[in-house]
C-alpha cells in the first residue's frame, strides 16, 4: 500500500492528527523547558528536572502497558492527554506569572512523566489496530515523518519564544495541542479486541509480556543497550548540551534551538527514503545507523562553530534512534509481536530504555559543574558509537527479518 493511502484510512488518519497536534507542542517544551530551569537554577537543577520526570515514568510503565492491553486504548488515551494538559498548563501558569521555583517545575514535570508511562504502551498498540500488516511499515514512516517535521519548526520556535514572549509561553501551546489532540481521539475508532482467556488478572497479564520478551533474544539485547545509549544521549545532549551552548556566545538559547531543529532535519530526510524503500533487515540497519550520533556529540565536544555542529546535527539525525533505528524497531516490534501482547512488551521496552536515563542525567549534571563539558562530550562520543556497534555482533540482532503480508491481509 503506498504511504498516501494509508491516510485514507478513517481510524488511521484520526489517529496520525491527534499525535502530529500534540507533537507540535512537546517539540517546543525540550529547549524551552531546558532554558526556563536555567534560568531559575543550575546544570544540577536542570538535571534534577529531567530525571525526575524519568523516576516518576519508570515504575508506572509496566503498569500502563497492562493497562493499554485490557483496556480500550483510545481511552488509556483520552485520558492520559486531559492530564499531561493540566501539568503543563500549571506550569506555564507558574512561568508566565513570574511565580515558578525549580521544585515546582520537578513536581510537574513528576506528574507529567507518571502520566506518559500510560500514553506512550497505548500509542504504540494503536497502529497494528487500524492498518494491515502490509502496511505497518508505511504507517511507521508516516507518523515518523510527521513527528520530524515538527521537530524541525518545534526546538527553534521553542527558542524563539524564549527569547522573547518566554517559556513559559511555548509550555501553553503544549497544554493546549493535547487538548486538541483529545478532540481528534474522540473520532477514533479501534476496532473490537475479543477477550483472549486466561490470564485474568493483570500479575499473570505483565509476566505473559515478560515471557514474551525474555524468548525474543533481539528483543530484549536491543533494550539492554539502549538502557546505557539512553543514558549518554540525555546526560551528554539534553544536559550538557544547553548548558555548554549558554555559555557560548556562537550558540546561546537561539543557537541550540536551531541545532536541535537541525537534528531533526536529519531525521526527516531519512523517513522520505523508508516511506519508500521497504527495510527487510530493520535491526540491522538501524543500530549500524544510530551511531552516527557520535558524530554531533564529537562536533559539540570540540567547540564547533554554529555550522559544522548544524551539518553533524543533520547527519545524527540521519542516523539516530530517533529515526533510522526508530522506523525499524518500530517496524520489528509491530511485525514480530502479536497485537494483543504489544502495550506490555512495549512497556517493558520503554522500561529498559528509560530506566537508565536519571542515572545518565544526574550525573552528566553533576560531572558538567565539576569537569570540562567539552571532554566529558568526547568520551561520551566514543563510547556511544563502539556500543552502538558492538550490539551487532549479537547475531539475532543482524538477521532479523521483516517480510510484509500480501497486501489484503486486514488488520489484527
Amino acid at each position: 500500500m503506498p504511504a498516501v493511502d494509508v491516510l485514507r484510512l478513517p481510524s488511521f488518519a484520526w489517529y496520525f492528527t491527534a499525535r502530529s497536534v500534540s507533537w507540535l507542542g512537546t517539540s517546543m517544551v525540550g529547549v524551552a523547558l531546558a532554558f526556563a530551569v536555567l534560568e531559575i537554577g543550575d546544570a544540577t537543577a536542570l538535571a534534577q528536572v529531567l530525571a525526575a520526570r524519568t523516576v516518576a515514568l519508570c515504575p508506572c510503565l509496566l503498569l500502563g502497558g497492562a493497562v493499554g492491553d485490557r483496556f480500550s486504548r483510545r481511552l488509556v488515551l483520552q485520558v492520559s492527554h486531559a492530564l499531561t494538559a493540566a501539568t503543563q498548563g500549571a506550569a506555564a501558569y507558574l512561568l508566565i506569572t513570574g511565580q515558578a521555583e525549580v521544585w515546582h517545575i520537578l513536581v510537574l514535570e513528576s506528574l507529567n512523566g507518571a502520566v506518559s508511562a500510560f500514553t506512550m504502551p497505548a500509542m504504540q498498540g494503536i497502529i497494528p489496530q487500524v492498518v494491515p500488516r502490509s502496511a505497518l511499515q508505511q504507517a511507521n514512516s508516516l507518523v515518523a515523518f510527521s513527528r520530524n517535521g515538527l521537530f524541525v519548526l518545534g526546538p527553534t520556535l521553542g527558542a524563539l519564544l524564549v527569547v522573547t514572549a518566554g517559556a513559559g509561553w511555548a509550555l501553553a501551546i503544549d497544554a493546549a495541542t493535547y487538548l486538541v489532540a483529545l478532540a481528534c481521539l474522540a473520532r477514533l475508532r479501534l476496532p473490537h479486541r475479543p477477550p483472549t482467556g486466561e490470564p485474568t488478572t493483570m500479575l499473570q497479564e505483565l509476566k505473559e509480556g515478560w515471557g514474551a520478551v525474555r524468548s525474543r533474544r533481539w528483543l530484549w539485547v536491543v533494550v539492554v543497550v539502549f538502557g546505557v545509549l539512553n543514558a549518554i544521549h540525555t546526560g551528554a545532549w539534553s544536559v550538557l548540551g544547553p548548558v555548554v551552548a549558554s555559555s557560548d556566545p556562537h550558540l546561546g538559547a537561539h543557537g541550540w534551538g536551531l541545532v536541535v531543529s537541525a537534528e531533526a532535519v536529519g531525521t526527516v530526510l531519512i523517513t522520505v527514503l523508508w516511506l519508500r524503500v521497504p527495510l527487510r533487515r530493520p535491526l540491522l540497519v538501524g543500530m549500524a545507523g544510530i551511531t552516527a550520533f557520535a558524530l554531533p556529540l564529537t562536533m559539540l565536544g570540540l567547540q564547533a562553530e554554529v555550522w559544522p555542529l548544524l551539518a553533524a546535527a543533520v547527519l545524527g539525525g540521519i542516523g539516530i534512534g530517533i529515526e533510522t533505528f526508530g522506523v525499524g524497531w518500530n517496524l520489528a516490534l509491530t511485525d514480530q509481536i502479536p497485537e494483543h501482547l504489544l502495550s506490555r512488551v512495549s512497556a517493558y521496552d520503554m522500561l529498559g530504555g528509560f530506566v537508565a536515563m536519571p542515572i545518565g542525567q544526574l550525573t552528566f549534571g553533576w560531572r558538567g559543574t565539576r569537569h570540562d563539558p567539552h571532554a566529558v562530550l568526547l568520551w561520551s562520543a566514543a563510547a556511544y558509537a563502539a556500543i552502538g556497534l558492538a550490539t551487532l555482533l549479537v547475531k539475532d540482532v543482524r538477521d532479523l527479518r521483516c517480510d510484509p503480508a500480501p497486501s489484503g491481509t486486514p488488520p489484527a
